[in-house]
């Protein structure tokens, strides 16, 4: 489960409700691509914004859907209790693992984010990803946080966010963090950009934004390292460079929901409110970029 490509899917909604068809859609989408695993209710899946029953309703659509490929649910929440109570539907939805983020409104310790994945581990029966991204969590990892969580039971991977953009400094990066932690937790590279660097560097896996919409593209640049054609897989990411470029722009959230109505995957204006979508002029851009990248 934790190698390769994890696609995590665009929620889409509709009349500030989740569009359950387009989400379905989206879905089949990564299993005809052939993904390794699918990352439900992750950043990209608007997961802070859904309700208790509206995540329920997307891990089991999930599951439903993925036609036995893993499902990794998003789990993460304010409170302890409301985590636990999100990993017990979770599971109880089939989910193959879950993933949990450090959201803060009250600024978390790392004494804090230690005792909540203690208190979660200790309730789980499948795996737990560790999700590392302070850029929407505003929490950061040391390592020796991820040294003492990675000694819990269950915890299985861990999602860092990104590496070094040069080769031989991410491959520096990548070596240290296999000396600190055991042997059975698997490294998986985050932030789109870095996919291929990361792959290459030594990590098992990429959590990929865009695997979740353009499911093919981010499968090419992951085969080619597979097949030990690093020039390939660079390439590949090279030629995404206007897509980089709009996330670093935008942000991943807005610019995936835009490419998702671009491609008709989901209607317009399908991100949950308050978050308003891209204006005409970036959609313009949004769209001359997938032109580019030979997606329209």
């Amino acid at each position: 489960m934790f190698t390769g490509l994890s696609a995590f899917p665009l929620t889409p909604f509709v009349d500030d409700g989740i569009d359950e068809g387009a989400y379905g859609t989206i879905v089949d989408r990564l299993v005809e691509a052939g993904v390794d695993s699918i990352g439900a209710l992750g950043s990209t899946g608007s997961y802070a914004y859904l309700d208790r029953s509206e995540r329920n309703s997307i891990a089991r659509l999930s599951v439903q859907h993925a036609e036995g490929i893993p499902v990794i649910v998003g789990i993460g929440a304010l409170s302890t209790s409301s985590v636990l109570e999100l990993a017990e539907d979770a599971q109880e939805a089939g989910a193959s693992a879950v993933l949990l983020s450090a959201m803060t409104y009250q600024q978390l310790t790392q004494e804090d984010v230690f005792g909540l994945f203690r208190d979660v581990t200790a309730n789980l029966s499948v795996p737990l990803v560790v999700y590392d991204n302070p850029g929407t969590t505003h929490f950061s990892f040391t390592d020796e946080l991820y040294v003492s969580i990675a000694e819990l039971p269950h915890v299985a991977s861990i999602k860092i966010p990104g590496v070094p953009g040069q080769l031989d400094q991410a491959e520096e990066r990548i070596g240290h963090l296999r000396q600190i932690l055991p042997g059975h937790i698997a490294i998986g590279v985050s932030g789109d950009v870095y996919g291929a660097t990361g792959l290459i560097a030594g990590c098992d896996l990429w959590y990929s934004v865009i695997a979740g919409t353009m499911p093919r593209l981010a499968k090419g640049i992951v085969d080619a390292v597979r097949a030990g054609d690093h020039a390939a897989a660079i390439a590949l990411s090279d030629k995404l460079s206007p897509l980089w470029e709009l996330f670093a722009r935008h942000g991943s959230l807005r610019v995936t929901a835009a490419i998702a109505e671009e491609l008709k995957l989901a209607r317009p204006s399908c991100l949950p409110r308050p978050i308003r979508g891209l204006g005409e002029d970036d959609r313009a851009d949004v769209a001359a970029m997938l032109r580019a990248i030979d997606a329209l």
